[in-house]
């Protein structure tokens, strides 16, 4: 799972924040310095992932992208139209998903995709409303539900929201896991993928099951 920022200079890179302050103490956007420049910064701080470059060199590891900058969406999709078939593209903004995956269209690729806020708050409220037919009808053209647990204290991952969303073929992640006892429940509960900083701990509990 990784986010997509664009670069000064038109380069996708895989980058969490949108500037350099936490990690170099630099108060600079990712969108204000080039490629070269942000490798250069990097390069003392664990590296830098060009998307084209992560592509090329992980041929057969499946990607979950997050578009996190309305600049990248465009070229997001682009460079992941040919590997469309392991790609899962993602963001808060539908708008941003929807523009990333129009490029993906136009370079003949057919990414899966996950619903937005937008999508989500609808499925979720219309749940909460018990109007099962409306939330399903939200659920159309999208493939995944990724979902944290809870937010702002209201419950997010309902039985309810897994059930709907199974029936129509949508799978659901949840993020961000990192105990094992907490991902081995939800993997109980039905859903389909976790989203973890703790890749050792998940492999550990796969392995398992």
């Amino acid at each position: 799972e990784s986010d997509c920022h664009l670069t000064a200079d038109g380069v996708v890179v895989l980058f969490h924040d949108d500037d350099l302050q936490r990690v170099a103490d630099d108060p600079r956007k990712i969108a204000e310095v080039t490629a070269r420049q942000l490798v250069e910064i990097m390069s003392t701080r664990g590296g830098l992932a060009l998307l084209p470059d992560v592509l090329d060199s992980f041929p057969d590891a499946r990607f979950n992208l997050d578009v996190k900058a309305p600049a990248a969406a465009a070229e997001v999709g682009r460079l992941i139209a040919r590997e469309s078939h392991r790609v899962l593209l993602t963001s808060f903004s539908d708008d941003r998903r929807r523009a990333a995956l129009d490029a993906a269209r136009r370079g003949g690729g057919e990414p899966a995709t996950s619903a937005g806020t937008g999508i989500l708050t609808r499925v979720v409220g219309l749940l909460a409303a018990r109007l099962p037919r409306l939330a399903a009808r939200a659920l159309d053209g999208v493939d995944a539900l990724q979902v944290p647990e809870r937010h702002r204290g209201l419950r997010i991952l309902t039985p309810r929201l897994i059930d709907l969303a199974h029936r129509h073929g949508v799978e659901v992640h949840v993020w961000t896991v990192n105990e094992a006892e907490r991902m081995t429940a939800l993997l109980d509960a039905g859903v389909d993928g976790i989203v973890t900083d703790r890749a050792d701990v998940a492999a550990a509990v796969r392995r398992g099951r």
